[in-house]
């Protein structure tokens, strides 16, 4: 005898999404570890909301990227927020889409050092003219140095300036977690791995939230007309 036709439809169908989810997640690359964060641990570490406590539950860097939400879940990430702020932190470094740090290349002990050089502008630019403190068609950038070092390893042409972070008044770098070194006028700065660095902060529910908003200020202002009326 075969099953009715509904049953079938309304059985088989989260049987199909949990195979398409599964093999989807197992089927996309892997990321390479970078010199900022060149393992699970520090990846658990830097996103923050008190992953790292998780960190012992995850074996390796593969399985950071092969696991599902309801192998998280097995493995006891929780709350499901947890899992899903994860999930999402995971899918942005899979595109490359770091935290301030993530793009360094030269990187001791979790600290990364940077100074500022002037580079020539991209061809595409407006030429600037030349200041007290720049040359014209020149800028001021930040780059990527051996820790303790003065240049890069590389030439200067071929080095990325560092994301998210500025200069200041021509000489002085600045940035989400930047510390100057000491005696170099702003000159050279470091920036290290730390709880929460890349921690995107969860927001605030404002009258019960976007869910219960509309039900809570009908409440209150009922309760204000009620309030009202009595004391006329």
């Amino acid at each position: 005898m075969f099953a009715p036709r509904s049953f079938l439809s309304l059985n088989s169908q989260p049987i199909r999404l949990c195979i398409r989810c599964y093999s989807r997640s197992t089927a996309r690359p892997v990321p390479p570890p970078t010199p900022f964060i060149p393992d699970t641990k520090t990846f658990l570490k830097v996103i923050g909301r008190d992953l790292s406590q998780h960190a012992a539950k995850i074996p390796s860097w593969e399985a950071l990227f092969r696991l599902t939400s309801l192998q998280l879940k097995e493995l006891g990430v929780e709350p499901p927020r947890a899992r899903k702020y994860l999930l999402w932190w995971r899918e942005k470094f899979r595109r490359g889409d770091y935290g301030v740090g993530g793009d360094l290349t030269e990187v001791t002990d979790g600290v990364g050092e940077m100074r500022v050089f002037e580079v020539p502008v991209p061809e595409t630019w407006a030429k600037p003219e030349a200041t007290a403190t720049r040359s014209a068609g020149m800028r001021k950038v930040a780059l990527n140095v051996p820790l303790g070092e003065e240049k890069p390893r590389v030439p200067l042409g071929e080095v990325e300036p560092v994301k998210f972070v500025k200069i200041r008044n021509d000489h002085s770098i600045c940035g989400p977690h930047i510390q100057p070194v000491k005696g170099t006028q702003g000159y050279a700065a470091r920036i290290a791995v730390k709880e929460g660095l890349w921690e995107e902060k969860r927001g605030h529910k404002i009258d019960g939230g976007e869910r219960r908003k509309a039900m809570v200020r009908a409440e209150r202002r009922a309760q204000e007309r009620k309030a009202q009326r009595a004391a006329a």
